[in-house]
């Protein structure tokens, strides 16, 4: 590791003319302030040749919640190579240097958006969220509403928009604690027109942030806490018929706004999205929110992690009374009630991407009917969405 370095603001020239490089951008001085201003918060380490930076990766400290608990996140960002440097190994050093520094710091989860899913894969991260998109001709969205309050237009106003999405992100796994400093420089960036819905008793009870160009009106961000409140957005957007001729918008997995709809036939595309990882099995399934069942349950859990070999190993998790504890054994004498999974599959069922029932039919773990069964009863039942981008 003698050739990895952390880097700072004295590096940030060689840092972002890197990016600029690899993801093909140009910054003008306005957003280069910006992005350094962004940067300030990341940890970014560099694989140096000689005094130049030859290959990067910026860690980003944040946090989300797993079935309404919170767990600390590294994000992975802007990992970039120089052209002659590359297929030499150095992003495989930089993250497997990123994640030791993850354990340490209490960061047991770790996200981050792929060039390329085989290649992530390889070193234990997996698909976790899918990104519903739809492209809505306006008409279809006019309809009687029936819905009893209003919407106005506001200015950026961070807190109330931060309360309201901090209590809609509970309703999924994986979504992230937004800052004052997040909400500023990722989401509400000046570009992008803001409105609030309130119910009959005068209380916000959800938001859009989006924009209108080109007779297109495209949806940045909606959330809302009840049904009263998604139809007054509905509304609201329909409302723009005589500016646009079609709304884009991208929501979760699970999002039933066809149902609503007279005509439901209109383009809806899923795609998978961002990447999650387990870190710290041992700490997360230690810390994990078990859905509390009625019967007792005993199981372990064979974990393979290539990458991280401090993370494979047999983890049994026993429920009694309602009371869950997980402990680490050297090795599972019993092969009854146990499922054989890598750090990868791991990670897709404990954040609710996918039921443990799906990955054994498809073959992805291995265990018997019962010791899925009991898994099953483990995990709770909540959809996986992730709304941000870095």
């Amino acid at each position: 590791m003698d050739h990895i370095k952390r880097l700072s603001a004295t590096d940030y020239d060689e840092i972002f003319t890197l990016s600029q490089f690899a993801f093909q951008y140009k910054l003008s001085e306005d957003d280069l302030i910006k992005k350094e201003e962004e940067a300030n918060r990341h940890i970014i380490w560099g694989w140096m040749e000689g005094e130049k930076v030859a290959a990067k990766l910026h860690m980003i400290p944040l946090s989300i919640n797993i079935n309404g608990k919170s767990f600390e996140m590294g994000g992975i960002s802007s990992v970039s190579t120089w052209p002659e440097y590359r297929r030499n190994g150095m992003v495989k050093q930089l993250l497997a240097h990123a994640l030791q520094h993850m354990r340490k710091n209490g960061q047991i989860v770790s996200y981050l958006h792929p060039f390329s899913v085989p290649f992530y894969r390889k070193f234990g991260w997996e698909i976790a969220f899918n990104k519903k998109r739809y492209t809505i001709p306006m008409d279809k969205l006019k309809r009687k509403w029936d819905a009893i309050g209003y919407v106005r237009r506001i200015d950026a106003d961070n807190k109330l928009i931060h309360q309201i999405y901090s209590e809609v992100a509970l309703n999924f796994n994986g979504m992230l604690t937004r800052d004052a400093k997040w909400w500023e420089q990722r989401v509400l960036t000046n570009n992008e027109m803001v409105a609030v819905c309130y119910n009959m008793n005068n209380e916000a009870d959800g938001y859009i942030i989006y924009r209108v160009k080109d007779n297109i009106l495209q949806v940045d961000e909606l959330a809302y806490k009840s049904l009263n409140g998604w139809k007054l957005l509905l509304e609201f957007i329909a409302n723009h018929d005589s500016m646009a001729m079609e709304v884009n918008m991208t929501v979760s997995e699970n999002d039933n706004l066809p149902l609503l709809l007279d005509e439901p036939r209109f383009k809806q595309e899923i795609t998978p999205y961002f990447m999650a990882r387990i870190v710290d099995v041992p700490a997360f399934l230690s810390e994990y929110p078990y859905e509390k069942g009625s019967e007792d349950v005993s199981l372990a859990i064979l974990v393979h992690d290539d990458f991280l070999p401090d993370n494979s190993g047999s983890y049994v998790i026993k429920q009694t009374n309602g009371v869950t504890e997980v402990f680490s054994q050297e090795k599972t004498v019993d092969e009854e009630n146990v499922i054989h999974c890598t750090v990868q599959q791991l990670t897709a069922f404990m954040f609710g991407y996918k039921r443990p029932l799906e990955l054994s039919l498809t073959g992805l773990i291995q265990g018997d009917d019962e010791a899925i069964e009991q898994l099953e009863s483990l995990i709770p039942i909540r959809q996986t969405f992730f709304a941000d981008f870095f």
